[in-house]
């Protein structure tokens, strides 16, 4: 019925024959219809010239070639099974497995299925990569799997909504011992992406930590360490001396 659903428009309007080495085939016309396999083959053959004729198996080779050649059988049982080959493999119930999983082929569809129903359902619980991944893997297995869940994972909304953040807390904050004399200790900054003034668009802050009075010194940027040095020296360091801090 294969042959005759596949090559139906070269024998369209010619007569052919049927070659069968079932013997109730002939008259299949002539039985009660009464399963849905026999409707089937006669909605096929309908509109077709055609003749049953039934040949023996031993002498219908053409039928099934493969399996009616002694010296394939022995070359089969020479070369072992499946599980010879691979043991780590078997096939149960149609499906291939490896040790206890069941290997899941190139369907993208349905390992994305698997991964949402082990991660996004009650029962992953959007467990993280690894919770995923280990929940996957006892069940399935397919090359790159690990990789399919982590891209899986990292696009969850949920997951990434919840995710915490890895950074460490700060130490615990302790004030600064108030100084006994001013300038004695001092805070510097630089105030930067000023407008320019006068060649000058950056300002260094030096501010005394006990009276606050603070100096607001001009400088360009990019300037360098001896330019900051010396704009200090000869504005802070020559009124207050040098600070300890």
């Amino acid at each position: 019925m294969l042959a005759v659903s596949k090559r139906r428009q070269y024998i369209q309007g010619q007569h052919f024959i049927i070659r069968t080495d079932q013997q109730s085939l002939k008259y299949i016309l002539e039985q009660k219809i009464e399963i849905i396999l026999q409707q089937r083959w006669i909605s096929k053959l309908l509109g077709l010239d055609y003749e049953v004729q039934y040949k023996k198996g031993t002498g219908n080779r053409a039928a099934d070639a493969l399996s009616r050649r002694e010296h394939l059988e022995e070359y089969s049982s020479s070369k072992g099974g499946l599980k010879d080959t691979y043991p780590e493999y078997s096939i149960l119930n149609g499906m291939i497995r490896k040790g206890t999983r069941v290997c899941v082929g190139k369907q993208e569809d349905l390992r994305k299925h698997i991964i949402q129903v082990l991660h996004n359902s009650t029962v992953g619980g959007h467990s993280g990569i690894q919770g995923t991944y280990q929940r996957v893997k006892s069940l399935f297995y397919w090359v790159e799997l690990k990789r399919d869940v982590m891209e899986w994972v990292s696009q969850c909304d949920i997951c990434q909504g919840a995710k915490h953040e890895n950074i460490p807390y700060p130490g615990l904050l302790q004030p600064l011992q108030i100084p006994q004399q001013a300038w004695s200790h001092i805070t510097m900054d630089f105030i930067e992406g000023l407008p320019r003034s006068e060649g000058k668009n950056c300002i260094l802050g030096v501010v005394d930590r006990l009276t606050k009075y603070a100096h607001f010194l001009p400088l360009t940027h990019p300037f360098s360490a001896e330019q900051v040095a010396k704009v200090f020296l000869d504005n802070v360091y020559k009124l207050h001396g040098l600070p300890l801090t």
